[in-house]
């Protein structure tokens, strides 16, 4: 019996090596090369004979000319058009992200940091599509017991009975007003991590979507690789894919991530499904970001905002209220900003504070601002403006925590910079949209339309807008201005900057 073959493969990016290296010869990452066993098929590829045959027959110089005709291929004519029905989630915010709802036969892949709710919002998803479609829940990381405590929790579930060992009376938990009869109508729970064991349930139930929670968990006992590695991964997704392919089954997969925040495992991950969601946010904030990645079904820029609570996730209908500070008592240094996330327009507060420096070099931080377009629009306000940024300490951050890098929020953060640098409020029913170029000009932003209809919508009376852009009759007030000074001096009312404002004070 001959030896059998070795080979090294790594973790990060899935390059095979036939030796150990101490880092990856691809990648570059040290200690992520594994030993793996190479499977010697005892069957010859038929594949071979009939190329080298088939070569043979076109090269003898006697081939005979015919006519060209398609085995198997097909023209779009000849393709049957069929119309897709994408499926209602029961969430507004996840089917936004979609491009719609689901999509029957896709494979979504959902990522995020542990405990930021990824098995809570795919278990409250299934319990809406199970009240219409038939759905398995294949849990690799929790008991059916585990499931179905939070489930209850959650209100998916009936309430769990709680036996008090003291008096033995029984507890019921209820967290929600739940009707029995509706709820978790049809969804199976599968605690299981063998492949073919899911598959076997999959061709059994034949539900119309699984849930695979997580991938990371699942392994195929034909390879020698432990669970999460780089081989199990691709070839427990191949084969859900194929399943879900020829027998039209959505399937929604759980993904771990490394301490990058990247998608745990190869990278052909995220290519053989067809959709990936990241689920983001701050452990110490209530609100969650879900943000498509990539989507074959829809438009990759859309964003939807969950809040948690003690009975879930829970959408958040208007996000401008939850980045929107209290605009009843204005603080010195606070701005408000519109900012886009695809089509969904968010005013944020932006807040700024700048105090004299007790270092040879002033520190620069931004939360949730670009921390180059901050460092660049420092720059901008010492040469063009005259305030002296290089002795001064600089904090820039948005309320709520929520992550503003496009350019339309430039004057936002100017003007609050420029405000808490003299100690001034800027007027509170005013926002500033608007990109900060090199020269000290305000340039146009795109979707200036969507924006003002949001601020209108929500009260306020004045925007600082780029000059030379097409403005819709609002309810608003536009101040079109083409200089950072000019929009300092529309901001701060009832208050003209001078060279000597510019200055700092004596006692700074």
């Amino acid at each position: 019996m001959a030896k059998p073959k070795t080979f090294f493969v790594c973790n990060e990016c899935g390059a095979e090596s036939p030796q150990w290296f101490g880092k990856c010869p691809a990648c570059g990452t040290y200690n992520s090369l594994e030993e793996q066993i190479s499977i010697q098929s005892s069957v010859d590829v038929p594949s071979r004979g009939g190329v080298s045959s088939w070569q043979s027959t076109q090269t003898n110089g006697k081939s005979h000319a015919k006519p060209a005709k398609a085995r198997a291929s097909l023209t779009f004519d000849q393709i049957t058009d069929r119309q897709i029905a994408r499926w209602e989630s029961g969430y507004e915010e996840l089917d936004r992200v979609l491009g719609g709802g689901i999509v029957p036969g896709s494979m979504v892949l959902i990522g995020g940091d542990p405990g930021i709710g990824k098995s809570t919002l795919l278990l409250q998803v299934s319990n809406q599509l199970a009240q219409k479609y038939r759905i398995l829940y294949v849990t690799g990381e929790e008991s059916g017991q585990q499931v179905k405590l939070r489930a209850s929790r959650l209100g998916v579930s009936k309430p769990l009975s709680v036996v008090n060992e003291e008096d033995v009376t029984v507890v019921v938990e209820t967290i929600l007003p739940i009707d029995p009869d509706s709820i978790g109508a049809d969804l199976y729970v599968l605690p299981e991590t063998d492949l073919e064991e899911i598959l076997r349930e999959i061709d059994s139930l034949k539900p119309n979507v699984a849930v695979i929670d997580s991938i990371q968990t699942v392994f195929f006992p034909a390879l020698t690789s432990a669970p999460g590695s780089v081989a199990q991964v691709r070839e427990c997704t191949a084969a859900l894919m194929k399943v879900a392919k020829h027998e039209d089954v959505t399937m929604l997969i759980v993904g771990h991530v490394t301490k990058e925040g990247a998608i745990a495992g190869p990278k052909v991950l995220e290519h053989l499904v067809d959709t990936v969601l990241y689920f983001e946010g701050d452990r110490f904030a209530s609100h969650r970001l879900l943000r498509t990645v990539k989507n074959r079904f829809g438009a990759t820029h859309e964003i939807g905002i969950f809040e948690m609570v003690a009975e879930g996730l829970r959408e958040v209908a208007n996000p401008s209220e939850l980045f929107l500070g209290n605009r009843d008592d204005p603080a010195p240094g606070t701005a408000i900003v519109v900012a886009c996330e695809g089509t969904r327009p968010i005013v944020v507060e932006l807040q700024a504070l700048v105090s004299p420096t007790s270092y040879p070099s002033p520190r620069r931080a931004g939360t949730g601002v670009d921390y180059n377009r901050l460092v660049q629009i420092l720059a901008v306000l010492e040469k063009r403006v005259g305030i002296p940024m290089s002795k001064l300490d600089s904090y820039v951050a948005s309320a709520g925590g929520l992550n503003v890098e496009e350019p339309a929020v430039d004057l936002g953060i100017a003007i609050a910079i420029v405000a808490s640098f003299r100690d001034r409020i800027v007027d509170p029913g005013t926002v500033l949209i608007g990109e900060v170029g090199l020269g000290g000009q305000v340039r146009s932003v795109s979707q200036m339309e969507l924006r003002l209809k949001e601020a209108a919508k929500l009260g306020f009376k004045r925007a600082i807008v780029p000059k030379g852009t097409k403005f819709p009759d609002l309810n608003i007030e536009i101040l079109p201005v083409s200089k950072v000074i000019d929009a300092i001096i529309a901001a701060i009312p009832h208050q003209e900057l001078t060279a000597d404002d510019l200055e700092p004070d004596e006692d700074e």
